[in-house]
């Protein structure tokens, strides 16, 4: 398992790169974490690093986000979801199978509908300002 300390949330455009080199080729990528950990930041400076240039925004209550950067890029927001079945009502199988990035906010309401080479990214809260990391599948 891989792990990357950020100290400030201003740090997050640098883990970002790093999590996209260390995971190059991987497209879907889980994250989890409680409430206000970073999930939502750190998938915009990912989406940045992208070369999205509209703004990306949670999509609470959309629940899918597309984002037009070198490539489209999916951003789901999960933590409404109360079964597997309400994913597969919303197409979440198109979107994991699209060949586009995805990055996912409370994967792990859908565990057993993510692919085997997801990149699972556990988000863990030290302080109000410094994140622990940590990156498995990579």
């Amino acid at each position: 398992m891989k792990q990357i300390q950020v100290n400030t949330l201003d740090e997050l455009s640098f883990a970002a790169k790093q999590l996209l080199k260390e995971c190059s080729g991987k497209r879907i990528f889980a994250f989890t974490g409680e409430m206000g950990s970073g999930k939502t930041t750190m998938i915009k400076a990912l989406c940045l690093e992208l070369g999205v240039k509209e703004k990306a925004v949670s999509p609470s209550f959309a629940l899918v986000n597309e984002y037009r950067g070198n490539q489209p890029v999916y951003h789901l927001d999960l933590y409404r979801l109360n079964t597997e079945e309400e994913a597969l009502a919303i197409g979440i199988e198109e979107y994991l199978a699209s060949g586009n990035y995805c990055f996912i906010e409370w994967a792990e309401r859908i565990i057993h509908l993510l692919p085997n080479d997801a990149v699972a990214v556990q988000i863990t809260m030290n302080d109000m300002q410094q994140r622990t990391l940590n990156i498995k599948g990579c």
